[in-house]
Order: structure tokens, then C-alpha cells, then sequence
């Protein structure tokens, strides 16, 4: 029997997504990405109460979507979701890919996918060599603040204390959205961008996410903010809203379309948040290794270029 190498992945979502498109391309096995993908956008729908479907046990849909028997075919787990009255949703648990002639990688390897609610924090106890999870939890957890800005995660590698924990970021997936300051016009300054240097001169209200005031910290640095006091949307309020109020805020964007419905002009990319493979040094082998291999490559179209 050859090796297993376990991959904490994230249960749900545009990552999830990412990584199993990723697995798709370099394995030429787009079946399970479709299969996994279609059973969660499902399940979401239903969660969210946007699908007109005879009421049916959720244990008797767990049991249908998943093969215990066979590791691999997809298998399935439950979680609470965290709208109103918290409903049990069906999100990815596992599966075992096995990686038949790839190059690079030793005979009869096999890949496991393992679902987590926090990758991230997965890797940091070393239960994990491998691991995918949003760029913006090592922002929001490990990055050192410093004066001076971050925009590339080769700095966010340079930043990590190897005191507080071996994990780095390997490379990035391309599923792109940014951290994004907007502004309204009033707020906007009339013959400039609306940008860090903006900012720097700035005195007044900046509206985020509560969670992302450690990101914004890194990404602006600290200097940029000596002027600016955080305020946070209400509960239960649109981002956009609540900024628009404001007059200045940050927030993650994709076509801005959101943001301009609400009068808010779009400023400066302040960072882009990926998907991003992560590997935890103390435990890479020469399999685990040839597995990372496999999974990053020049073909990734990605603004997370690690330098090295």
C-alpha cells in the first residue's frame, strides 16, 4: 500500500470550490469537483429557503449523498449554519483521490481531502502537512503589524514569527476578490485617488467588519492609521450601507456593482484574498512534497505570487 497524505480543506464555499477545481485541472478528473460542487450549491439553497422541495429528513439526504464504503467517492457531514434559528447544514467531510501515473509523485500516493471549519488552525497543530484556507486568516492572525503596508504574500511569509507557528503560504489559487476602499463623493477627495496616500492625510471614520480589523490593520499598516477611527456595521446591515454612512470603509469587492448602488466610489485594491495552499515545514516529506509539487505550478493565475 503507498501513502495517504491527508489535506485539510474547508468544508463549503468559493474555497472549497477553488480547490477542488484546482484538483479538476492538474488530475483531468472534473467528475468529483462537479459532484461535490452541485451537492453543496444544493444544500445551500435549501439551508437559505430559496428551493421549493418536499420537506425531507436531512439524515435521509446525508445517507443518499454519502459512500462509506467506498472512501472514494465523496462523503458528507453536518454542521449548524449560522442563520436564524441555526439549521443543520450539509457541508463536504472527505474523500480519497488516488494520484495514478502523475509524474513526480511515487506509485500507488493517494491524496485525502479532509474537511475543516479552519484549515488554517488545523495545520497549526500539526495535524496537517497540507492544508487550502483563506488568505485573510494569516492576515488576521499571525501577520506582525508594522508601520508599513502589505499588499504580497511574500511579505505575509516575512511578517509570520516562526515562534508563533511553521505554517507559510505556498502559493495562491486565483479565485480573486479584494479588500477594496470606497468612498462617498462628498467624503472622496476631489482630484485624487482614494488611496493609502489619501488615507494618510485622512481624519475621521473608517467602516469595516469588526473580524477584518487586524487585516487592516497589516494591509494599510499602522502608520496610515493614526488619524482613523474604526466603526462597524450594526447588525444585521448591509457593508455597503453601513459605509456609505460613514463616508469611508473597506470591504471585499468583485465587480463593485454593490458599492456604487449605494453612491460609493471604488478606490484602491488594498489586497487581493485568495484561496491559498498552505504547507506546515515540520512535516513536509519527499511525498508530501511531490504532492505540493502537483498542486502549485506556473499554470495558476494568481495575484499571490510567493518570491522564491
Amino acid at each position: 500500500m503507498g501513502e495517504t497524505i491527508p489535506i485539510a480543506v474547508p468544508r463549503k464555499g468559493r474555497p472549497l470550490e477553488s480547490v477542488l477545481d484546482r484538483l479538476a485541472r492538474r488530475l483531468d478528473a472534473p467528475e468529483l469537483a462537479d459532484d461535490v460542487t452541485s451537492t453543496l450549491r444544493h444544500e445551500k439553497a435549501r439551508t437559505k429557503g430559496n428551493l421549493e422541495e418536499p420537506a425531507e429528513d436531512v439524515y435521509h439526504r446525508l445517507a443518499e449523498y454519502s459512500d462509506v464504503d467506498d472512501p472514494t467517492e465523496p462523503e458528507y457531514t453536518l454542521v449548524r449554519d449560522t442563520r436564524a434559528g441555526h439549521p443543520r447544514r450539509i457541508v463536504f467531510d472527505s474523500v480519497t483521490i488516488p494520484l495514478e501515473d502523475v509524474a513526480g509523485v511515487p506509485d500507488d500516493t493517494r491524496i485525502r481531502l479532509v474537511g475543516r471549519e479552519e484549515p488554517f488552525r488545523a495545520l497549526r497543530t500539526h495535524e496537517f502537512a497540507l492544508g487550502f484556507d483563506s488568505a485573510d486568516l494569516i492576515l488576521e492572525e499571525v501577520v506582525e503589524l508594522r508601520p508599513e503596508p502589505i499588499d504580497r504574500i511574500a511579505d505575509m511569509n516575512a511578517r509570520i514569527d516562526p515562534a508563533d507557528t511553521d505554517v507559510r503560504v505556498v502559493t495562491g489559487l486565483g479565485d480573486t476578490v479584494y479588500h477594496t476602499l470606497m468612498a462617498t463623493p462628498e467624503v472622496a477627495p476631489a482630484n485624487e485617488s482614494i488611496d493609502r496616500d489619501f488615507l494618510e492625510g485622512y481624519e475621521g471614520p473608517l467602516c469595516i467588519e469588526p473580524r477584518y480589523e487586524r487585516l487592516v490593520r497589516a494591509v494599510l499598516g499602522t502608520r496610515t492609521l493614526d488619524d482613523v477611527e474604526f466603526s462597524y456595521p450594526e447588525d444585521g446591515r448591509e457593508e455597503e450601507a453601513a459605509i456609505a454612512d460613514a463616508g469611508l470603509g473597506v470591504y471585499l469587492t468583485v465587480t463593485g456593482s454593490t458599492a456604487r448602488e449605494h453612491g460609493l466610489l471604488l478606490g484602491e485594491q488594498l489586497f487581493p484574498s485568495e484561496t491559498v495552499l498552505l504547507e506546515s515545514a515540520p512535516e513536509v516529506t519527499e511525498s508530501v512534497a511531490a504532492v505540493r509539487s502537483l498542486l502549485n505550478g506556473a499554470d495558476l493565475e494568481t495575484e499571490l505570487a510567493v518570491d522564491g
